[in-house]
């Protein structure tokens, strides 16, 4: 691996240090990180950068250049990240750069159709910061769920999809006979269709003590931060797939890593239990709760876990922790846009939106087409949608599925306007 061309200097207690770090863990960038209340060589060196203020984060740059106190926007334009389309229209806008969301647009483009990309982090999704993708067709050795990713991407670029980065979309509304999508910036596009593939996140724990050690302790990227705990103790907390996989990943830095399991066993696949399982390195609590993160000088260094069968708690001493309990889907956005969520945030689709026989405004004259939702012309596919399998291979097959029913979405909207024009609620 070769050795990050950023260095971020900073220290564990600041706020500001931690959001460029997340910044670019989502992004997938490779950098440096030096604490300057360890390094004193590092600290002299801030303070001369910065004309005798010790201000950080200082973040240096292979050209020699660096930012100070950067916000998201300075960092993006730093790095060269297109923030900004080329223009305010197109056939077709989807909203995420995942699996999902990247076949979605390749297909689609290849179907003629003009299409723009808004993806909020790095393109891949949560695939990109998987260490290896073992299932997918294909690939029989496996590949690197970054490798995958790049190649998805490069796809897309091939066919000639525009893509947006560390772009946020704040909301998104019908306007007369189009769809319009605003980002957090303020700029707004519009589009005859929309797929909505924003995936999901990892839930968090809700503990005392888990806000205030997020990036200094509590993590929930292997890929991103496991290297800064080589030859420490971890935790993983969680005892589905992420949280065994993440845990093997872990060993090839922690010395040790200690998985807390609410449960008496795993829930994850037979083969990953038993590579947990017979793994030196790796400590199984089972029926083990977390109940608070604990530490000294904004680090973390213990967890307070408790048994949930006899009540007894303890402090688990660790250096970081990473949480893997499930998935929360990105759909904050859509409040007030019509789109229909199960009661988990969940985006609903096609047959089960007519299937109590309340039609949704719009499917007056028909039924919603496969991934479509309650909104005519806004199309889900990937982890955002209920019922989706929450897996890499199941994502791209529905990016496709979702690109071939907007074909089709389109061929329905031009034909109604153009020959027969009425008002039916969908437009």
């Amino acid at each position: 691996m070769s050795e990050p061309k950023i260095t971020v200097y900073g220290a564990h207690w600041c706020p500001d240090c931690r959001q460029s770090k997340q910044f670019l863990g989502e992004h997938q960038i490779p950098y440096r990180w030096v604490d300057i209340e360890e390094d004193k060589n590092a600290e002299t060196f801030v303070i001369k950068t910065n004309n005798g203020k010790r201000i950080i984060p200082t973040i240096t740059f292979e050209d020699g250049s660096y930012l100070v106190e950067p916000n998201n926007a300075q960092l993006a334009e730093k790095l060269g990240l297109k923030t900004s389309a080329s223009r305010s229209h197109y056939d077709l806008i989807i909203l995420g750069g995942g699996p999902a969301g990247l076949t979605a647009s390749f297909y689609a483009a290849r179907e003629a159709i003009d299409t723009l990309v808004i993806e909020r982090a790095a393109f891949g999704g949560q695939a990109a910061g998987t260490e290896k993708l073992d299932n997918m067709p294909g690939f029989p050795e496996g590949i690197a769920g970054i490798d995958f990713s790049k190649r998805l991407q490069q796809q897309a670029e091939r066919f000639g999809v525009e893509l947006l980065q560390a772009q946020e979309v704040s909301g998104i509304w019908r306007n007369e006979n189009y769809l319009r999508v605003k980002t957090t910036d303020g700029r707004k596009y519009s589009a005859s269709a929309v797929i909505i593939a924003t995936g999901s996140r990892y839930k968090r724990l809700n503990v005392q003590g888990e806000n205030d050690f997020l990036g200094a302790g509590v993590h929930f990227c292997a890929t991103c931060d496991g290297p800064f705990y080589k030859g420490k103790h971890v935790a993983v907390i969680g005892g589905g797939n992420s949280a065994a996989e993440e845990s093997l990943l872990l060993t090839k830095f922690a010395s040790k890593v200690t998985i807390l399991v609410r449960g008496g066993q795993f829930k994850a696949t037979q083969i990953i239990q038993e590579s947990v399982l017979g793994n030196p390195n790796i400590e199984v609590r089972w029926f083990t709760e977390v109940k608070a993160f604990l530490g000294k000088d904004s680090k973390l260094t213990a967890i307070l876990i408790e048994n949930n069968q006899t009540g007894r708690r303890r402090e688990l001493a660790v250096e970081g922790a990473f949480i893997f309990i499930g998935l929360k889907p990105n759909t904050e956005f859509l409040r007030g846009s019509g789109v229909a969520l199960d009661r988990w945030g969940f985006i609903v689709t096609g047959h089960d939106l007519v299937h109590s026989g309340n039609r949704p405004a719009g499917y007056e004259k028909r039924d919603p087409y496969l991934l479509e939702t309650s909104v005519p012309g806004i199309f889900a596919a990937g982890d955002v949608r209920d019922k989706s399998t929450k897996q890499v291979s199941s994502a791209t097959g529905e990016g496709t599925t979702a690109a071939l029913m907007v074909r089709e979405f389109l061929k329905f909207r031009t034909f109604k306007c153009v020959v027969k024009p009425y008002n039916d609620g969908a437009e």
